[in-house]
């Protein structure tokens, strides 16, 4: 069997986009990382998911349960738990704050691995463990495909990612890209349409 490389991967589904984001967390950058390109295909879902849960064993995480935020994490999070034979959960966004709704809950004690996608800065990361917290659960770990954090996000307890790319962000008073006028387009809002 071949060795899983993501980068591979991440040039062959078209999911490292160029131009000028505007990223979840306020900042702006000149490529993005479209997780849901890669993970579009069930296959390579799945190859991802084994690689990031065997990531995971390897920093010493067995987990009760897998968490992770919505919408991002939700595939990537179900893969893993698959792997894993736990169960997963996610978390959304209401007025404005990371919950757990639709009826899912942790035990007290009960230990958990949050799974992103992709941590840059690290904020929905850190919302996600504090409802882990909230619930009484034990964070052992946290998981992504993609540490685009260059290394500086501290979330506080093992990070694993499959892949780390130092790719630049600006704040939006300092951005080269909107001085030369660049259209700002905020991943997920953009419509593609096939030539």
């Amino acid at each position: 069997m071949e060795a899983f490389d993501a980068h591979r991967l991440l040039r062959e589904t078209g999911a490292l986009l160029s131009g000028h984001f505007l990223l979840s967390s306020g900042l702006h950058s000149p490529q993005y990382v479209q997780c849901a390109r890669l993970l579009q295909f069930p296959t390579v879902a799945e190859q991802v998911g084994a690689a990031l849960a065997q990531a995971l064993r390897r920093i010493g995480a067995a987990p009760d349960v897998v968490v992770a935020p919505a919408i991002g994490g939700i595939l990537i999070g179900h893969e893993v738990a698959r792997e894993l034979g736990t169960r997963c959960v996610f978390t959304e966004r209401e007025q404005g704050a990371m919950a757990l709704r639709r009826g899912f809950a942790l035990a007290e004690g009960e230990s958990a691995v949050v799974v992103e996608d992709v941590v840059t800065t690290g904020g929905s990361t850190r919302e996600t463990l504090a409802v882990v917290a909230e619930f009484g659960a034990r964070a052992a770990a946290v998981g992504a495909i993609l540490d685009r954090s260059g290394g500086q996000a501290d979330l506080g307890i093992p990070f694993a990612a499959l892949m780390a790319l130092t790719i630049p962000t600006y704040h939006p008073k300092d951005c080269p890209l909107c001085r030369a006028g660049d259209p700002l387009v905020k991943p997920g809002s953009r419509v593609f349409k096939s030539k």
